[in-house]
């Protein structure tokens, strides 16, 4: 390899507007022992990555830093110690950071072979998305055919395609979203409910007298106490955010904690229901084998019922990598279905 390659990567200097992004020209990276570079196909943007520009995020790094949650790409080359066979292949990882450039050196143990057919923006939209809602869905919440769930923001990255899982599992889904996106559910066998037309709890009662069997909810706040009380008895809430608070000013991780702290005090009770909060890195600093046997295993079944057509990539937008803070104000916007995807 050319030591003199250069790559772009996209760096967030601080707590900016979108257009305070920086794009930055660097060399591109040399795969260390146990490593292997890809060659960036696709990566997109999170919810993560709109907390992390106003500082929100709990375990952010400190500035400057260069952003991007996952990546779709191809192995560029390989360090010592990797299979060199690996070179050429397509593969996805989940990073936190980092996936906002051209070239990325990863963990060869962090990458999961993406299955041929797929193409690199789709594959990118079922990464972080698809890992967080199959867990959710059948390593947290275990919904089978019959059972009913409540899907918040039933529209987003990671709400769409939970549905889509949840209603491939045999589950009625009840899903929140704004009235513009209410058909496109209708037609994914969902019930639509709008969460900005009075009091949204209310109105999933009225759908589930009895209750729910599982609640996701990434909207935290006060809300999460309604999604509690929607439950029937052996029913879960999974509290996987703190949307609510993305604005808000003081500590990044007083919402979690908060968060953390319900949890804690509802299962505590005797009252037959379950709460827990998702990080889908979990385990990472304790088990790490355990982890990425199970976030491999976990992408393979998402990789596989996309195959199977059970769940489809919402691409909102393919756009360059060099507009990143225009891809990151659409993001924000509210205003589109699935995921922004920046192409490199």
């Amino acid at each position: 390899m050319n030591d003199t390659e250069e790559c772009v990567e996209v760096v967030l200097p601080g707590k900016v507007e979108p257009e305070g992004l920086q794009i930055r020209h660097v060399a591109v990276p040399v795969a260390g022992p146990g490593q292997v570079v890809v060659r960036v196909e696709a990566t997109g943007v999170s919810f993560a990555e709109q907390q992390m520009r106003r500082g929100r995020y709990y375990d952010q790094p400190p500035f400057p830093f260069v952003p991007g949650y996952d990546l779709v790409g191809t192995v560029r080359s390989t360090g010592e110690g990797v299979e060199p066979g690996l070179a050429g292949t397509r593969v996805a990882a989940l990073v936190k950071v980092g996936g906002w450039a051209g070239h990325v050196r990863v963990d060869a143990a962090d990458v999961v072979p993406v299955p041929d057919g797929i193409g690199a923006a789709e594959a990118e939209t079922l990464v972080v998305n698809g890992i967080t809602a199959w867990q959710m869905l059948h390593r947290k919440a275990r919904v089978r055919a019959g059972r009913t769930v409540v899907v918040h923001g039933a529209n987003g990255g990671v709400g769409s395609v939970l549905v889509q899982l949840a209603r491939a599992a045999g589950a009625r889904v009840i899903g929140t979203a704004s009235a513009r996106h209410h058909d496109a559910l209708r037609d994914q066998g969902v019930v639509p409910v709008d969460y900005r037309a009075g009091d949204v709890a209310a109105r999933i009662r009225a759908l589930a007298p009895g209750g729910v069997d599982a609640v996701f909810d990434h909207v935290g706040g006060r809300g999460i106490v309604d999604s509690w009380r929607l439950l029937a008895p052996g029913g879960t809430l999974v509290s996987y955010g703190s949307a609510a608070t993305r604005d808000a000013e003081g500590s990044k991780q007083w919402p979690v904690l908060k968060l953390l702290l319900r949890v804690w005090l509802w299962n505590a009770l005797p009252n037959r229901r379950h709460a827990c909060f998702f990080n889908v890195w979990a385990g990472r600093a304790l088990a790490a084998n355990r982890f990425r046997a199970r976030l491999r295993a976990d992408l393979t079944e998402v990789f596989a019922a996309f195959e199977r057509g059970e769940i489809t990539a919402r691409i909102a937008a393919r756009m360059p990598l060099t507009r990143a803070a225009d891809a990151l104000r659409l993001a924000e916007s509210g205003t589109v279905a699935g995921k922004v995807v920046l192409i490199p």
